[in-house]
């Protein structure tokens, strides 16, 4: 992973929200906080919770939950904080391998899409079981591999055309780079999780135009940082490449994509 991959700033966070997060997440965010709701958790933990889809989700399906949301990028989390402004949340920055938080503070930890980016996911994990209670619930969601995920993978190919000497590879390096579900396994284990299921979850990605999902991978990811690191100037050439190549799947009109991910449950049986 490319230490850029994780830079969520400048105008990323407001366009992340407008485009991608109606686009591939808000779907997962009510599945994460459904499966959230039959565990009767009420102290919960968001790690990497970006501009809030999911914060919002359980907000509003566990009226009675208090809900500590972290997120490493402070603009991400000044964005998820602008839009819910919630006595029940309480909003953090903090980084995933180092929580600052007492062993057992929580009956429930949670991360949508998250992991792919943290740099020691082991770690990550034993800080999740650390603050977890005895019998307390870990639920994050990874992406399947690109090629199950339409909209990226099409994307990434446009832009390997615009720069074929050294094409951008954030798409299927970080968000689809950690789907091997015996890895995930092994991993949880090591970090002391011992009861772990794991779901293949389909959905459909939709969209007005071939336009929104190009901008929000090419402007609203830090794809954004990889564009500029080759061509300065060339954001909104490499937008249109996207776009085109989008319609050319899919059509001039409104845009449906196939989507998949891992929804991954994990509990803490010691």
């Amino acid at each position: 992973m490319s230490a850029a991959d994780t830079v969520f700033a400048g105008s990323i966070p407001e366009l992340y929200e407008r485009y991608l997060v109606p686009l591939i997440f808000d779907s997962y965010a009510l599945e994460i906080a459904g499966r959230l709701a039959r565990t009767n958790a009420r102290n919960v933990l968001e790690i990497a919770a970006g501009t809030g889809v999911v914060t919002r989700a359980v907000a509003s399906q566990l009226p009675d939950a208090h809900i500590t949301a972290t997120d490493l990028s402070e603009p991400m989390l000044a964005h998820a904080k602008s839009r819910l402004p919630d006595q029940r949340v309480a909003w953090k920055q903090a980084d995933a391998l180092a929580l600052p938080f007492d062993d057992g503070s929580f009956d429930a930890v949670l991360c949508q899409f998250g992991v792919m980016f943290f740099p020691d996911k082991v770690q990550a994990y034993r800080e999740a079981h650390r603050v977890l209670q005895p019998s307390g619930y870990f639920l994050f969601s990874v992406w399947d591999r690109i090629a199950e995920n339409e909209f990226a993978d099409i994307v990434t190919i446009a832009l390997a055309t615009m720069f074929p000497d050294d094409p951008p590879r954030f798409m299927p390096r970080t968000p689809h780079g950690y789907h091997d579900v015996e890895r995930i396994r092994a991993e949880l284990n090591e970090a002391g999780f011992s009861d772990v299921s794991v779901d293949a979850v389909g959905a459909r990605s939709k969209a007005r135009s071939a336009r929104d999902p190009a901008i929000a991978y090419c402007q609203g990811t830090p794809l954004r940082n990889e564009i500029a690191a080759r061509n300065a100037s060339g954001l909104q050439e490499a937008t249109e490449q996207a776009t085109k190549a989008l319609a050319r799947q899919f059509g001039d009109g409104p845009v449906d994509g196939r989507i998949r991910a891992f929804v991954i449950t994990a509990r803490k049986t010691a």
